[in-house]
């Protein structure tokens, strides 16, 4: 084994992963993780990746988002995968597992693996000389967080997860949808509008604000008050029915060509990828359950067949200003010695937090040991993903994977199944083509 000194701090999927594939690498790994001696407010069983929300992985299928990441990671040599299926549920096509075995499971391949010392402490400080991997969770807090924002700047760090839903381009009517900046300031496609006369805003109105939300945790409402710029829509809406028809939904400098005046109100959508294959919804933060979110939104005119990559979320946490602060292998810019992994760095989801982890672990290990880097093509979802946290522009928000992020097809494929499939079969074989070409010690 090798003798360099390796950190991996936080005990949860990505910090797994990334301990777990450095000792493939041939690494010794010390993992800290702050249970039992220290629970989040999330956090009740002291195993290893624990799942605190959902038991689901989400789909398994490999024409899904979820299941063409799940298939790349087991290429990677994940750990968490195929734990997660020794220890499934029945759960219809999704990947679910009973989340204590699951847990005791994860805990006993570490445990058992003779070169990942567990060390049951809390970290509040980084030593930028000792190569470390930082997957500390979305609740990161206390003096680990204090001590991230000393590395990063004030602003380099983020609290409280406030996003707009993310709709596909293919899924909006653009027969009812106009492409324009209000008073034509800027490129006409900056922006898509859905135009909305006054009985459908009314309707709109009374089901935005007599849905149901979710309920926030204690820790959450005690830290959501300080974020008064982050209100829900359906929370705005609730002061009075012109509120947000003066707010994100205010049709000034806007002009509907099909009727050539301005509309009653306007709910406008910006591009989130560089493609164009991915609109958000402008102002639209919203804490509606995810189902009400999709019954309510698909009033609003254009998005009646509308595709969600990703529902709005408003909920407690921690993730970096990854584009500004990280390169493509997840290490701080200012400190190289120090990466990050899992939902800090700015993806969504259980899966995606852990491979986040374990590509952090593939980028550490090749870099001491002198290999050649794993740069994963853009057509590959983790290396799609991996793009979104780095590269985003504009307003950074955490993304989970979706088909909506990979590079489109060259031929235009009408039929969805059979697309999807497509850019599963194109992800799976351009991620080989790179895996053959390295040496690559993971099984």
């Amino acid at each position: 084994m090798n003798n360099q000194k390796i950190r991996v701090i936080g005990g949860g999927l990505a910090g797994c992963e990334a301990a777990q594939i450095l000792t493939a690498y041939g690494f010794s790994v010390e993992l800290f993780e702050q249970k039992p001696q220290q629970y989040s407010p999330a956090h009740k069983y002291p195993g290893l990746a624990e799942l605190v929300c959902s038991n689901s992985l989400k789909a398994a299928r490999l024409d899904s988002a979820a299941g063409l990441l799940k298939e790349e990671m087991r290429r990677l040599g994940s750990l968490i995968i195929p734990c997660a299926e020794q220890t499934a549920v029945a759960a219809g096509g999704a990947l679910a597992v009973d989340r204590e075995q699951f847990s005791d499971l994860v805990t006993k391949k570490i445990r058992e693996n003779p070169h990942i010392t567990i060390v049951e402490e809390q970290v509040e400080t980084l030593d930028p000389s000792v190569p470390t991997i930082v997957a500390t969770g979305p609740l990161t807090s206390g003096g680990l967080a204090d001590e991230i924002v000393r590395l990063t700047g004030q602003a380099g760090l983020s609290f409280f997860d406030a996003a707009a839903p993310i709709v596909t381009d293919e899924s909006i009517d653009h027969s009812i949808v106009f492409a324009a900046s209000r008073y034509e300031r800027g490129g006409e496609d900056d922006y898509l509008n859905c135009p909305m006369n006054k009985e459908e805003y009314e309707a709109f109105y009374e089901a935005l604000v007599s849905a149901e939300s979710v309920e926030l945790k204690s820790f959450e409402k005690e830290h959501f008050r300080v974020y008064e710029g982050c209100m829900p829509v359906e929370v705005m809406a609730k002061r009075g029915p012109d509120t947000i028809r003066f707010g994100p939904l205010k049709p000034v400098g806007l002009r509907d060509p099909r009727t050539g005046h301005r509309p009653w109100a306007v709910v406008q959508l910006r591009r989130e990828n560089a493609e164009g294959t991915l609109y958000n919804l402008v102002g639209f933060q919203t804490n509606l359950k995810w189902g009400e979110q999709k019954r309510v939104f698909s009033m609003i005119p254009g998005l009646q067949n509308a595709e969600f990559v990703r529902y709005g979320v408003m909920h407690r946490n921690t993730f970096l200003d990854s584009p500004r602060l990280l390169d493509r292998e997840f290490r701080l810019k200012s400190a190289p010695n120090l990466r990050f992994a899992g939902q800090m760095t700015g993806v969504e989801g259980y899966v995606e937090s852990a491979a986040s982890g374990l590509l952090a672990g593939h980028h550490l290990a090749r870099e001491l040991l002198g290999l050649a880097p794993l740069v994963l093509p853009d057509e590959t979802m983790l290396g799609a993903l991996t793009g979104h946290v780095v590269n985003e522009t504009g307003d950074f928000q955490p993304m989970g994977a979706n088909m909506g992020i990979l590079p489109p097809l060259e031929e235009k494929i009408r039929d969805k199944k059979l697309r999807y499939r497509t850019l599963a079969e194109r992800s799976v074989a351009a991620l080989q083509q790179t895996l053959d070409m390295l040496e690559f010690p993971a099984e």
